[in-house]
């Protein structure tokens, strides 16, 4: 008698590039299927029209392909950086994955595969992914989300993006926080299955898990960012849940160069499937690892000097008494370039950083027009002081209150050399502005540096947006922190407007910038989030 077939719908919402869809369609092809029967939910979200005719060709050479236009042409910027998402971007995505929840339903399927566009698949894993018997569970990938960082899986264990482990109410250090990090990162290169707390972009959904009722719908009293997470949220209030399966990492071409990866790829998975005999449908054992391992109690230590660096110029009525008065709790020294102040800024400096050894500059003619120049400058001076570990802040950028705190346990770090953190653009006290061209605390940048004197660093020569430390410090060991950096200097309409002609006038074409950006300063309803602390 004939097995009966599992029944798998893979949805994929698509707006992708030609060179990357045309991959990620082959990839299907080369899928494993054996006891499975694969039907195809394609939405053509697409504005290229060689993109949408791939679509067109994959349909039309086979019968088991529904491929639906979606009737939008929303802009989606994405470059080899990073990607750039609104938030209606983010809930049309959102309703797409809950149009193929509905299908995958009502046509009875056993399974729905949601796929992203821009990944490429190892042959076996929608037949390993089915077998393993979890209602919902995502093959792992892995990618540097901001150029030369290190690889994250798209996988984390709690809140939006926390990728450690974590007890209900459990306080941590940072370097508790690193050490529990860094094992969560190991443990997913140990082909296996984990249970996680949160997942997406390559996720095989039950019909149990379905009738249970998970969505993509919005949870109105969760400010998290992304459809992903209010999926996987609903999930787990549902009792279902999470895992990863790391026995068949998927390929992310999240950036046009990511291409270059993919025939190294292929022939891997090539390489896999001549020597993986036996039964397929089953897993592979999973390794033994013990439920919890204990963690370290760091050795407490004297902490590295921390050497406080800023570069000002008529600070003095804005923020820069809030912010020195902050950074006097956790600083050992300042150096301070005065770029042509007229006013008071220079002796405010001295005056709130009484008792701290401060090394201030003064530049009669401003240098910032020539960035660059200026940023030299800063290094330098900041390198006479023989430093440990520089802080490169404006006079308007001030940490959360627990970044007092924590400074201490990152300074001891002995296995990092650079933290970068997430920027938040404030537009009044208590709002930041989030749209497609103000997005900086979606990524992290880097703010804290451990100065190796021998080391060669190497500087952007741009004449501006080129950079506060050199741009070869990614060589170096470095971490995401989760700690946020408040940005003031737009909270404020004529603190705007200046700014405004300021990056007009220096320069006029968005040559070392974004001129969309800059038109967007003066958009009289801006999209503004209120700051939790």
């Amino acid at each position: 008698m004939n097995k009966k077939k599992t029944r798998i719908l893979l949805g994929s919402p698509i707006h992708q590039k030609p060179p990357i869809l045309r991959q990620f369609l082959d990839s299907l092809l080369r899928l494993q299927l054996d006891t499975l029967e694969l039907d195809f939910y394609l939405i053509d979200d697409n504005e290229d029209e060689q993109s949408s005719q791939l679509l067109e060709d994959f349909k039309s050479s086979r019968e088991n392909v529904f491929l639906q236009i979606s009737g939008y042409r929303d802009p989606y910027i994405r470059d080899d950086t990073t990607h750039f998402w609104s938030a209606n971007l983010v809930w049309k995505v959102a309703n797409f994955k809950n149009m193929m929840i509905q299908r995958a339903a009502l046509l009875d399927y056993d399974y729905l595969f949601l796929l992203d566009s821009d990944l490429l698949l190892h042959p076996l894993t929608l037949k390993h992914l089915a077998a393993s018997g979890k209602d919902i569970i995502s093959e792992v990938f892995w990618t540097q989300w901001q150029p030369n960082t290190i690889l994250q899986p798209q996988v984390w264990m709690h809140d939006e993006y926390s990728q450690w482990e974590r007890l209900p109410g459990e306080q941590l250090s940072a370097e508790e926080i690193s050490y529990r990090f860094n094992h969560f990162l190991t443990k997913l290169k140990i082909p296996g299955i984990y249970e996680v707390g949160g997942l997406g972009a390559c996720t095989l959904i039950s019909r149990h898990a379905i009738d249970s009722g998970v969505s993509y719908n919005i949870i109105k009293n969760i400010s998290y960012w992304g459809e992903d997470r209010h999926f996987c949220i609903r999930a787990a209030a549902l009792g279902i849940p999470l895992y990863v399966d790391t026995h068949y990492p998927a390929l992310h071409l999240y950036r046009d160069s990511d291409l270059s990866k993919v025939e190294d790829y292929i022939k891997s998975n090539a390489v896999e499937l001549t020597v993986d005999s036996g039964d397929l449908s089953e897993p592979k054992q999973e390794p033994t690892l013990p439920d919890s391992e204990p963690i370290p109690v760091p050795l407490v230590r004297k902490r590295p000097k921390l050497t406080l660096t800023m570069i000002v110029k008529n600070e003095s009525p804005r923020f820069l008494r809030q912010v020195l008065e902050t950074h006097r709790k956790y600083i050992d020294e300042a150096v301070i370039i005065n770029d042509g102040s007229t006013d008071d800024t220079a002796a405010l400096c001295l005056d709130i950083l009484k008792d701290i050894p401060v090394h201030i500059v003064h530049n009669v003619i401003s240098k910032f027009s020539n960035e660059i120049e200026l940023r030299k400058q800063q290094w330098e001076e900041v390198i006479k002081r023989d430093p440990e570990w520089i802080l490169n802040l404006d006079g308007d950028e001030i940490f959360e209150d627990r970044f007092a705190q924590e400074i201490d346990n990152l300074l001891r770090e002995d296995n990092v050399d650079l933290f970068c953190f997430r920027l938040y653009d404030f537009w009044t006290k208590d709002h930041y502005r989030e749209d497609a061209y103000w997005r900086s605390h979606l990524s992290y940048r880097p703010f804290l540096l451990r100065y190796n004197k021998d080391f060669n660093y190497v500087w952007n020569e741009l004449p501006q947006h080129c950079g506060r430390f050199p741009e070869n410090i990614f060589e170096v060991p470095h971490q995401l922190s989760d700690l946020r950096l408040k940005h003031l200097g737009w909270s404020k309409p004529e603190y705007r407007m200046e700014k405004y002609l300021r990056y007009l006038q220096l320069d006029p074409e968005g040559q070392y910038g974004c001129k969309e950006q800059y038109l967007s300063i003066l958009d009289q309803q801006p999209k503004l989030i209120p700051w939790v602390e």
